[in-house]
């Protein structure tokens, strides 16, 4: 038998190789007040796709009134140039996005609930019940065209207005998904508050109703905790794990969360670790040097930004 897994410095049990999946487009790009450019975007998306990227969020199809910048869902996706292997999912909150997503070409989509009652009104104006009533349709659709879908859950250990958040809560809401029929379920810490501990706490607890290896890692760095919980989450075998590039993001419902933890910071503690990712630093680095060069302000990635003064890519 293989083992697929390789010694942590701990002497634990490592993921030989991790699937990181780039949520900059969308969820890093969703919450900027200028307008970002089709163009702009789809030169972002492809240079990340010639990173070795293996999963980009690449759009969202959600009403234009709420999520403005996120408008240009299908000329995105009809523009960026799809490389064999690489999927391109996209968030779908209703069966309307389910259908212009579908229309768009897409073979994943992504479906998004929280763990907090009063988050998920803030949010989409609906209780986490009805939030999950809403997503059925689109597991239902999704399946009839063989559609894969991941859910997402927000708020997974604190929440803005709630504070600490129960790990049996989000077991249940991880095992509805499931139920629904997601494949993989992301959990976020959305303001950036977890540590290590509680991190392992929420996996092992989700993992009585969603198997480890079908469970996602996503970290905000607001309180500089992202790598740790995503160390710790790599110690418990979490393999999957969602990250920004140059840290794009934050949450507008969570006043001072930072964005996610960036994809550059990742890619260097899990080539440290000697898990393999197929991703290449410098063409990542390029790819946050080119968003960060648009919207005129330097990356927050600290790996980025050491290498840069070490070694500046050429312009």
């Amino acid at each position: 038998m293989i083992d697929d897994m390789t010694a942590g410095p701990r002497g634990m049990k490592l993921p030989q190789r991790v699937r990181m999946v780039e949520v900059g487009p969308r969820d890093g790009l969703q919450n900027e007040q200028a307008k970002v450019p089709t163009g702009v975007k789809v030169g972002l998306i492809d240079r990340l796709s010639a990173a070795g990227l293996p999963a980009i969020e690449a759009a969202s199809f959600v009403s234009p009134k709420w999520v403005p910048q996120m408008a240009d869902g299908a000329e995105v996706m009809a523009a960026i140039k799809r490389r064999p292997g690489v999927r391109y999912p996209v968030l779908t909150p209703n069966l309307k996005g389910f259908e212009a997503a579908l229309a768009a070409g897409c073979d994943e989509v992504a479906v998004f609930v929280a763990a907090s009652e009063t988050f998920s009104r803030k949010n989409i104006n609906c209780s986490i019940a009805e939030s999950l009533e809403r997503a059925q349709p689109v597991l239902a659709a999704a399946k009839a065209h063989r559609v894969r879908v991941r859910g997402y859950i927000s708020c997974v250990l604190d929440c803005p207005y709630e504070g600490e958040i129960a790990p049996e809560r989000v077991r249940d809401v991880a095992g509805a998904l499931k139920a629904l029929g997601c494949y993989e379920i992301s959990l976020g810490d959305t303001i950036g508050t977890g540590t290590p501990g509680r991190t392992q706490k929420l996996i092992s607890t989700v993992a009585d109703v969603v198997p480890i290896a079908e469970q996602a890692g996503h970290f905000h760095d607001t309180y500089g905790q992202a790598l740790a919980n995503v160390y710790a989450a790599l110690e418990l075998g979490v393999a999957t794990f969602d990250s920004s590039v140059a840290g794009l993001g934050g949450c507008p419902y969570a006043k001072g969360a930072t964005g996610n933890v960036a994809s550059e910071d990742l890619l260097y503690l899990l080539d440290g670790l000697g898990i393999e990712t197929g991703i290449d630093m410098t063409r990542l680095r390029m790819a946050g040097q080119f968003i960060a060069d648009f919207l005129g302000r330097p990356t927050t990635s600290r790996v980025a930004r050491a290498l840069d003064a070490k070694n500046p890519l050429a312009a």
